[in-house]
């Protein structure tokens, strides 16, 4: 493998984890990691099962994903086009799409996991 160092794959998770960093600067991604705290806190509130805790680690992780790839074209759309262009609003537009869609999976998820808790809870 021509160029492979560990430098270089070193250097490749500094700069994910800059990446990382980056996505907790914006304020949709913010919300959604507070969502996940909270989240969190609820499984082990209602001890929730192995394969629940699954569900609900790739659900955050495919939200925070979905954020970070809204972001990453926003960021690159702002930069090749500064200016009102009406494709480059459609390609923001799909993408913030695509973190909507993802939430509303993890909405469904999450109801489908805590609603019947909930109301065992208040039963």
């Amino acid at each position: 493998m021509e160029g492979f160092t560990l430098r270089k794959r070193l250097l490749s998770f500094k700069y994910a984890f800059k990446g990382i960093a980056a996505l907790f600067t914006q304020p949709n991604a913010c919300i959604h990691a507070v969502v996940a705290v909270l989240v969190v806190v609820a499984g082990f509130f209602f001890r929730i099962a192995a394969w629940e805790w699954v569900a609900v680690a790739v659900c955050i992780g495919a939200v925070l994903m979905a954020e970070a790839f809204n972001s990453a074209v926003e960021a690159l759309a702002d930069k090749v086009s500064p200016g009102m262009d009406p494709l480059i609003g459609r390609a923001k537009d799909l993408a913030a799409g695509a973190v909507l869609l993802m939430v509303f999976g993890a909405v469904a998820v999450g109801l489908i996991i805590f609603l019947p808790k909930v109301i065992d809870l208040l039963m």
